[in-house]
């Protein structure tokens, strides 16, 4: 009996790892200028500082939500002129995709595509404040999801070398 090669085809496809952006959107949004007007009258020379996390819990059944939190703070001096914080988030569709993988698309992969919705978002709430555009510099979550495992590696084997002690 011949086996049906457009099952076979079907069922492999089945097995494949599937990915898919299904939905973006802006979770949170909050701006701050606590001392305009005055601070239209210092010479703009802010220090700008970035704070960034990244989240995510599972939805549905192989859908995860990511969120892509940033705080962004510039400072003329010690006076703060503004503050965006955003929480930028996503469902994704990550099907057959399992443990250090999965870890990866979830912690690098989904913020590296949120990140210029949250940078156009920044930069518009930013101009809107009547402040000069602000276009964040682009970031390697890769380098910091593979930090954040190296980090928690560190602790566990610390964690483990105490309770070696204790014993």
């Amino acid at each position: 009996m011949a086996e049906n090669p457009q099952a076979a085809a079907g069922s492999e496809e089945a097995n494949q790892p599937q990915f898919a952006l299904q939905r973006i959107y802006v979770k949170d949004l909050s701006f701050e200028s606590p001392n305009s007007p005055l601070v239209f009258q210092d010479q703009w020379k802010p220090k700008v500082n970035l704070d960034l996390n990244t989240s995510h819990n599972k939805v549905g059944d192989n859908q995860y939500e990511v969120v892509l939190s940033l705080t962004v703070t510039s400072k003329i001096d010690e006076k703060v002129a503004f503050i965006v914080e955003i929480q930028q988030a996503g469902v994704f569709l990550l099907k057959g995709i399992e443990g250090a993988q999965l870890g990866q698309m979830l912690g690098a992969y989904c913020p590296t595509i949120l990140f210029p919705y949250a940078r156009e978002a920044i930069d518009g709430v930013v101009s809107k404040g009547s402040f000069p555009a602000l276009m964040l510099a682009p970031v390697n979550f890769d380098a910091i999801y593979a930090q954040a495992v190296k980090r928690k590696q560190e602790e566990a084997q610390g964690e483990a070398g105490k309770d070696e002690q204790t014993h």
